[in-house]
């Protein structure tokens, strides 16, 4: 039985005790899943739970206005440009979203966003960057409260000297999109 698998054999001693064996490997494997799968459920259930928790934020955040295009200054070699959304100002937690363009025919430029909060009690603070070198890719910065001004900078990533170039800032005040229809 040369490229044979084990096979159970119901008629001879033999095949009780390999069925034996069979058996407390099987049973083996069966208990060593069951210890890894509470593992397994418990990371399933902590990323539905975080992905809940993403909409549960969003629907939070309230309705998205769409600002419009944010593009950098251009160089020498292109530019980034970001057609970004925004979240009602009164929202507890303010979201920035959209989609980021890289529009720089250098393979070492890539587009680079990032959001300055500047929140209703006081004080600044800065969302973690985002950086695609793909044609375009989804971006979500969020605060961590509620804020009355974020400024949206866009650029142009110098991946090699990791630099920021051609950057171009956009402030976006509650002021501005209080009157814009819903």
């Amino acid at each position: 039985m040369k490229n044979s698998t084990i096979t159970p054999s119901f008629t001879t001693a033999r095949g009780a005790v390999s069925r034996g064996i069979a058996t407390a490997a099987l049973l083996a494997l069966a208990a060593t899943s069951a210890l890894a799968t509470p593992a397994a459920a418990t990371t399933t259930t902590t990323k539905a739970t975080t992905n809940a928790t993403t909409k549960a934020t969003v629907k939070a955040a309230g309705a998205r206005l769409h600002w419009g295009p944010v593009r950098s200054k251009g160089g020498h070699g292109g530019y980034a440009t970001a057609d970004v959304w925004i979240t009602d100002f009164s929202a507890e937690t303010f979201v920035v979203s959209g989609t980021l363009y890289d529009r720089d025919r250098h393979r070492d430029h890539c587009a680079y966003i990032r959001a300055r909060f500047h929140y209703a009690g006081g004080g600044t603070g800065w969302a973690q960057p985002r950086t695609t070198c793909a044609a375009s890719s989804g971006f979500r910065l969020s605060s961590d409260g509620e804020i009355t001004r974020v400024d949206v900078k866009v650029c142009v990533l110098d991946r090699a000297r990791r630099t920021t170039l051609s950057c171009y800032i956009d402030p976006i005040k509650a002021e501005t999109v209080a009157n814009w229809p819903r």
